[in-house]
């Protein structure tokens, strides 16, 4: 292992070191979101650390991207979405007063990506979908360490954005590659015999294939642990989440997938685990609260005091871990296929399971056709040519088929349930 190449995320390297003593210039992307919204928490309890200088979001939210942009000063605001500037600068001149000056706005589709590429020393990209990918190649070409939250930009361009990384400039933000990421500091790769990542087991954890047959988008959505969007909280139920954050690990830490192991822990206290070659198991652990992998994310090598609450240990409690279940969730096992495939078979996966999860909302598919349409576009898909180099045209036309594909098996599959 030791001949590998240099992992992409690495504890023991800070790819853009800090400047002077002041706040560390930060970019935010994805800003109105959960996770921009959780460090802009972060940032202003801790002005002395970090400063923002710019903000993106698509555009949804106009009145909280102005107020973030007043309360953080920023120069700059970016909304993908160019009908959405007229109403957000309504939303900056009810905020700013006569003599305050206004950020400049970025609109359109680039207009995260030329905020990425910006001047700053990180990039958070807290954007949802794989339309993070373009800002996250930015990032990563201006030489910004990229703190990263958009899984989906990795999984999908994953051999674009290893060209592109230098050792240790990406610091990933979810809770079980962050917690991955610490626990690896207490050793070399060499000493490193696999990564165990955790699972709650989302809200069916326990049921059989069979049981899982008539489950309802209202019981999918019912996640046990954690307060998230429609789309990663059903992501959860199928584990379908689970799955990419396996080839996440695989890219990230440059470990075999056959070295990535999945265990299901109810409670959400231990966010992964690093199992080395001498027996030793080190487990990251908090209670489940984003603020502390964004404070990873963000500060790193530094940590953030008090950027999340701690366990109380006066009180007694269980933490339980059970095997994956792989026949009731099959998303794990093709994942790892995808995975092994590289080239664009991740982004008919990613691409595929957001239509079929659409289709599940609307009443389309039912729970076990997601993953059931999903192997199916993938099959279709088949195995790319060895060798041949992946660019993001490559990409965007395999999620586009891969969408339209979707589409046409979930109303197949609609019009025989009728």
């Amino acid at each position: 292992m030791s001949d590998s190449p240099a992992p992409l995320a690495d504890p023991h390297l800070l790819y853009a070191p800090v400047a002077g003593d002041g706040p560390k210039d930060v970019v935010i992307l994805g800003s109105t979101g959960s996770i921009g919204t959780q460090a802009i928490d972060l940032v202003l309890r801790n002005p002395d650390r970090f400063r923002v200088t710019g903000l993106s979001a698509n555009g949804g939210r106009v009145a909280l991207l102005a107020e973030q942009a007043h309360r953080l000063r920023v120069p700059v605001v970016a909304v993908a979405r160019e009908d959405a500037v007229p109403a957000l600068r309504e939303a900056l001149a009810a905020r700013y007063g006569a003599g305050e000056r206004q950020p400049e706005i970025l609109s359109g589709p680039d207009a995260a990506t030329l905020l990425a590429a910006s001047d700053c020393h990180t990039v958070l990209n807290g954007i949802t979908g794989s339309i993070g990918l373009a800002p996250t190649l930015a990032a990563l070409e201006a030489g910004r360490t990229l703190a990263l939250a958009n899984k989906e930009s990795l999984i999908v361009g994953g051999p674009l954005v290893k060209a592109l990384a230098k050792p240790g400039q990406i610091i990933p933000v979810d809770s079980e590659h962050a917690a991955l990421f610490q626990a690896l500091a207490a050793g070399t790769r060499a000493d490193v015999r696999r990564l165990v990542v955790t699972a709650s087991g989302g809200p069916f954890r326990g049921r059989t294939r069979e049981q899982l047959a008539e489950v309802t988008v209202e019981d999918a959505l019912a996640h046990p642990t954690w307060a998230m969007g429609p789309v990663i909280t059903i992501n959860s139920a199928t584990l379908v989440n689970k799955g990419l954050e396996v080839i996440e690990a695989h890219l990230l830490y440059d470990i075999p997938f056959d070295r990535i192991e999945v265990v299901v822990h109810p409670q959400s206290y231990v966010h992964s685990m690093v199992e080395f070659t001498d027996g030793s198991t080190l487990a990251q652990a908090t209670p489940p609260d984003m603020r502390g992998p964004i404070a990873i994310g963000l500060g790193w090598p530094e940590r953030v005091p008090d950027a999340a609450p701690a366990f109380d240990w006066s009180k007694a409690s269980t933490w339980e871990f059970f095997p994956l279940d792989e026949e009731a969730f099959p998303a794990v096992g093709l994942a790892r296929r995808v995975g092994g495939l590289a080239g664009t078979a991740p982004a008919v996966f990613n691409a595929a399971n957001e239509e079929c999860v659409e289709a599940f909302r609307s009443g389309a598919l039912p729970y076990l056709g997601i993953i059931e349409t999903v192997t199916r576009v993938v099959d279709e898909h088949g195995t790319p040519a060895a060798g041949t180099p992946l660019t993001v045209a490559d990409v965007l036309e395999a999620e586009t088929w891969a969408r339209v594909r979707a589409r046409e098996l979930a109303a197949q599959t609609a019009e025989a349930r009728a």
